[in-house]
C-alpha cells in the first residue's frame, strides 16, 4: 500500500490499452492522472494547469514511426510549461529517438509494452526530481533576495537624544526575542531603518530581510506576491512562484504600512501567522515557514487605533512589541548631527569636499519643526549641496521656500493632520501642481499623494 503523492501526472497516447493500464496504476500513488488520446489540445492543457510529469508518445500518426511528432510535441511542452518532467513513451526501435528527445529536455523514456512496477519506479523518480528542482528555484531566490540586502550597506540611524536612545533600547530587546514588532510613526522618521535594525540585531541577520511595501498596491497585485501562486492560478500565471511569505520564511519579512493592507487578505496573512503556514494562490498544498514579522503604521493609524477595517486579531498578531518613533520636531538635539553626517554623505558624493555650514545655520535648522521630519531634512539637505554654487550653505539654502520661524514663534499648530495638509498643498503650490515632482520633495508615492490630497479636499 502506497502513501498517494501530490502531484499531477499527465498521460498523453493514442493507444488506449496504454492510458487505461497507466491511469489504473498511476492512480493508486498520485493524487490526480489525466489522460489525453490526441495532442491536439495539449498547449491549452499545460497553460491552463500544471503538471509535474508528463508522459508522451513519441508517434500519433499510424504507421508513423520516426519519432517526429514526439519531439515537435516535446518543444510545445517546454515552450509553455518548462518546469514539467517530460518521460518520452517509445515502441521497440525508437530508442534514437528518444535519446535525441531527451537531448532536447525531456528527462527519461520508457520503451513498450511497459512494465507496471518499472514504470511506477520511474515516475515517482522523476516526479522526485521535479520536486527537487522546484526546492533549487526556492533556494535560488533566497539567495538572490540575501545578496541583495547583503549588497545594501545599512543606513547610518543618527540617535544621541533621549527620546531616540530609549527607542534603540527597545531595538535591541526586539532583536533579542523572536516576537512579531509593530513600528509607529509619521512620515520620514526612519521606521524602515529600525526595521533593518532589529533584522540586523537578531538571530535571523544570516537569513533574508524580505519588504513588502503595502501602500497604495492592489490586492490583485499583492495577494500573488505575498502568497505566492501556481501555474494557471490567473491568466498571467505562466509558472509556480513562490510569494514573500515563502522567501522570507527563516529571514524577517518586513510589512510596510500595514494598516494599508487591503481587507479581504487581513484574515489570510492571519492564517499564515498563526500557522505557520501559506498555500499559494490557485494551489493545494500547504508550504510550512518559519515568519518573523515586523511591521511598520503611520502616525494617523497609531492616533486612532488603525482603521477600524483593520482586523483587531491581526493587530494584536502584529503588535506583540511596539515601538514608537518620535518625530523630528521631538529630538531637535540630534539635528545638528544629522545635519553634519547628510553633509559629509552628498558632500561625497557631489565631490563638493570642503562645503560647510554659514555660522548660525544649524540653529536656525532646530526652529525649523520639519513635518517631513529625517526624510524632509535629508532631502532638503541634498538638494542644497547640489545646486550649492559655492562653498558655504545658509539655512535659506536649505529650507528654500520652505518657512523658517522666528525664536519663540511656534507654529499655529501641533496637530498631525494640519501640519500634513499645509505641507502637501505647498508643495503643490510650489511646484505648479506638478504632482510627480510634489511626491518626490514629500516622500511619498504618487498614489499615497493622490489618496491624501482627495482626503484633505487639495485639487
Amino acid at each position: 500500500m502506497y502513501i498517494k503523492l501530490d502531484g499531477k501526472i499527465l498521460v498523453v497516447d493514442d493507444d488506449q490499452h496504454v492510458l487505461f493500464t497507466t491511469r489504473l496504476a498511476l492512480n493508486n500513488r498520485f493524487t490526480t492522472v489525466r489522460t489525453e488520446n490526441s495532442p491536439q489540445g495539449l498547449s491549452d492543457l499545460i497553460q491552463e494547469e500544471h503538471y509535474d510529469v508528463i508522459l508522451l508518445d513519441m508517434n500519433f500518426t499510424p504507421g508513423m514511426s520516426s519519432g517526429k511528432e514526439g519531439l515537435q510535441w516535446l518543444r510545445v511542452i517546454k515552450q509553455f510549461s518548462p518546469d514539467s518532467q517530460v518521460v518520452m513513451l517509445a515502441s521497440y526501435g525508437d530508442t534514437d529517438a528518444a535519446l535525441t528527445a531527451i537531448g532536447e529536455g525531456a528527462t527519461d523514456f520508457m520503451t513498450k509494452p511497459l512494465d507496471k512496477e518499472k514504470m511506477l519506479s520511474a515516475v515517482t523518480t522523476v516526479y522526485w526530481l521535479c520536486q527537487s528542482n522546484r526546492r533549487v528555484r526556492m533556494l535560488q531566490a533566497r539567495q538572490r533576495a540575501l545578496q541583495q540586502e547583503l549588497s545594501t550597506p545599512p543606513e547610518a540611524i543618527i540617535a544621541e537624544s533621549p527620546a531616540m536612545r530609549a527607542v534603540m533600547q527597545a531595538v535591541e530587546e526586539a532583536a533579542g526575542s523572536e516576537s512579531n514588532v509593530l513600528i509607529h510613526g509619521e512620515v520620514g522618521t526612519g521606521k524602515d531603518l529600525i526595521a533593518r535594525a532589529i533584522h540586523r540585531l537578531s538571530a535571523r541577520s544570516g537569513e533574508v530581510f524580505v519588504k513588502v511595501e503595502l501602500d497604495g498596491t492592489p490586492s490583485s497585485v499583492l495577494e500573488p506576491a505575498l502568497f505566492g501562486h501556481v501555474k494557471g492560478a490567473f491568466s498571467e500565471a505562466h509558472a509556480d512562484r513562490p510569494g514573500k511569505l515563502e522567501l522570507a520564511s527563516g529571514g524577517t519579512l518586513f510589512l510596510d504600512e500595514v494598516n494599508n493592507l487591503p481587507v479581504p487578505l487581513q484574515n489570510k496573512l492571519l492564517s499564515v501567522v498563526q500557522n505557520q503556514q501559506v498555500t499559494r494562490l490557485g494551489g493545494q498544498e500547504p508550504v510550512a515557514v518559519d515568519l518573523r514579522l515586523v511591521s511598520t503604521a503611520n502616525a494617523r493609524a497609531h492616533r486612532s487605533r488603525f482603521d477600524p477595517a483593520l482586523n483587531s486579531e491581526l493587530l494584536q498578531t502584529l503588535n506583540a512589541v511596539e515601538i514608537t518613533l518620535p518625530p523630528l520636531r521631538q529630538r531637535k538635539e540630534d539635528i545638528p548631527l544629522l545635519v553634519e553626517h547628510f553633509m559629509k554623505l552628498y558632500a561625497r558624493k557631489y565631490r563638493k569636499e570642503g562645503l560647510h555650514l554659514v555660522s548660525g545655520t544649524t540653529k536656525q535648522l532646530q526652529l525649523y519643526n520639519w513635518p517631513g521630519n529625517v526624510r524632509e531634512l535629508k532631502q532638503a539637505i541634498e538638494r542644497a549641496v547640489m545646486l550649492c554654487p559655492g562653498q558655504s550653505l545658509s539655512a535659506a539654502d536649505i529650507l528654500g521656500t520652505n518657512p523658517t520661524p522666528k525664536p519663540g514663534r511656534p507654529m499655529n499648530t501641533l496637530h498631525l493632520e494640519e501640519i500634513e495638509k499645509k505641507t502637501i498643498s505647498e508643495a503643490i503650490k510650489k511646484y505648479e501642481g506638478n504632482l510627480s515632482k510634489a511626491a518626490v520633495e514629500l516622500g511619498l508615492g504618487r498614489s499615497t499623494l493622490y489618496r491624501k490630497m482627495e482626503k484633505y479636499g487639495l485639487s
